[in-house]
């Protein structure tokens, strides 16, 4: 079964491409990009948009690298906090280093670091210092003065004036960082304010993707921003001020709605002239719409995903990262758009193994895991936990077996190097969680495959798991974990603990 297609992404870098190159000239040719969304590996923007190059915003910064300097915002209080990026498991600072040379690898350079809200952060000043002692330049920029309420210093020496001025070469400046609430507007406000002190007449405009102001407001795609978002309850809405300017109905969402007024003003204010803008969705340049060439596809991607988040955020709750009302807003959404659990093919088998794991094993202290995989041609395959593997190590294996054709009584591991490894665990690191986790299993399969033609088979099928859905009843840990983003697979859990300890690696 081929995967269906909704997206064109060749259509998408032609249109937005464009459209951005035409901004840059309305602005005398100097252009702040406010960058939403992920730069790379946007893989929300892939998962809803089937056919959506995750890193199709870089293929089309590449097209344009001769003409655009990049500035990386990152707040300093999700330094603090270590805020994680999910996609990847790792922390925001972290993900900030690996941008910087994923950046590097497509040729793109970065101009800039800059720490928003910097107020001396412990944490933050160790990044800063990382990145100044590999030849970064990293500037710090304070809480602004005055914001948001009084415009008059806001705009001034004291407010946007007291951050330094960034100096950029080229005619498109891309303002990115790596989430929400990184400062990204903020900097390029900041910056208009020194170019115009400066003699030069610089705009502002907005790479956005989601919500996608060109379909209907409960189209499944735009409500499955609202679902990714729950956390910082965004919600989308029509444009009022696009629909009293313009007669036309056009979507965006609520924090871009909200500070329209004040963000008219700082650009009125800064540019001493009546803004060109009427309305947010003017200011935005976004034409992932037009990129959509199989609604339908589309729409059920975006009903997946829904599914997706809820289950992340209802793990996300119990362990403490995100509060109920988050869980709430997500299960909303579900009811908003009559999305039912079981919509998610690979639920009720993972449910189906767990109960089979507690017929057949005595499980861990007492917990039975079960977990379930979509191949792309539809078929599903389960796997349980037992004393020697993790439910996500059996599934993955049975998997790869399924694909290669290999008989389920060939081994791919025999039980003689699970059981070294088990002793291993055992006796050098003291480990009472003695069954192997996904990764360490494919590490074993990957020794065990110079000796074993099977298992050679089997590696050679991993990559055919990519973009399959995955299910485990209970939340993986770490090892799971990473071996499941390494395979590149949508994976989701239920909201249960996979051991009765509070310590679980």
């Amino acid at each position: 079964m081929v995967k269906k297609i909704g997206f064109d992404n060749e259509k998408y870098i032609e249109e937005q491409t464009q459209a951005i190159l035409k901004r840059v000239e309305m602005f005398n040719n100097k252009l702040y990009l406010e960058f939403g969304g992920k730069i790379i590996f946007d893989y929300h923007a892939s998962r809803v948009l089937p056919g959506f190059d995750p890193n199709v915003k870089m293929k089309l910064l590449q097209q344009l690298k001769d003409k655009a300097d990049l500035i990386l915002c990152i707040y300093a209080g999700d330094i603090e906090r270590r805020k994680v990026r999910a996609d990847f498991g790792i922390t925001y600072d972290v993900d900030a280093f690996k941008l910087i040379d994923d950046l590097r690898e497509w040729g793109i350079n970065i101009a800039a670091v800059v720490i928003t809200r910097f107020d001396n952060q412990p944490a933050a000043k160790i990044f800063k210092n990382k990145l100044e002692r590999r030849d970064i330049k990293v500037f710090t920029h304070s809480f602004t003065k005055g914001y948001p309420t009084d415009v008059e210093a806001i705009v001034s020496d004291d407010g946007y004036g007291a951050n330094q001025y960034i100096k950029t070469e080229n005619p498109l400046v891309v303002v990115t960082g790596p989430g929400p609430g990184s400062g990204k507007l903020a900097t390029c406000l900041s910056q208009l304010y020194h170019e115009y002190k400066r003699g030069i007449k610089a705009g502002y405009a907005k790479f956005e993707t989601f919500p996608i102001w060109s379909i209907p407001l409960k189209h499944p795609v735009n409500v499955a921003y609202e679902s990714a978002t729950a956390d910082i309850r965004d919600f989308n809405l029509i444009d009022p001020y696009h629909l009293e300017a313009y007669q036309k109905l056009s979507i965006n969402y609520n924090r871009d709605v909200e500070a329209f007024p004040l963000v008219k003003r700082i650009l009125e204010k800064i540019t001493d002239s009546e803004s060109v803008y009427k309305s947010p969705t003017d200011m935005g340049v976004n034409r992932a719409g037009f990129g959509i060439i199989d609604d339908d596809v589309v729409k059920e991607a975006a009903r997946q995903e829904i599914i997706r988040r809820f289950f992340r955020y209802s793990c996300e709750y119990v362990i403490g990262l995100v509060d109920k009302g988050t869980v709430e807003r997500a299960e909303l959404i579900m009811e908003e758009l009559n999305i039912k659990i079981s919509e998610r093919k690979v639920v009720e088998p993972a449910w189906g193994a767990s109960q089979e794991a507690m017929k057949n094993e005595k499980g861990n202290e007492g917990v039975y895991c079960g977990a379930a995989i979509e191949l792309k041609d539809g078929t599903i395959i389960t796997g349980k936990n037992s004393s020697l593997m993790h439910a996500t190590s059996s599934l993955i294996f049975n998997a790869i077996k399924e694909i290669a054709g290999i008989p389920d009584k060939i081994h791919l591991l025999s039980p003689s190097i699970i059981e070294s490894i088990a002793n291993l665990k055992r006796i050098i690191s003291g480990s009472k969680a003695i069954s192997l986790d996904l990764e360490e299993a494919l590490i074993a399969m990957s020794i065990s495959a110079t000796t074993n033609p099977a298992a050679q088979l089997a590696m050679d099928k991993l990559k055919e798991l990519q973009g399959c859905e995955v299910h485990t009843t209970h939340i993986t840990t770490s090892g799971d974990q990473s071996g499941l983003r390494r395979l590149g697979v949508n994976f989701t859990s239920d909201s249960n603990f996979s051991s009765k300890s509070l310590f679980v690696v």
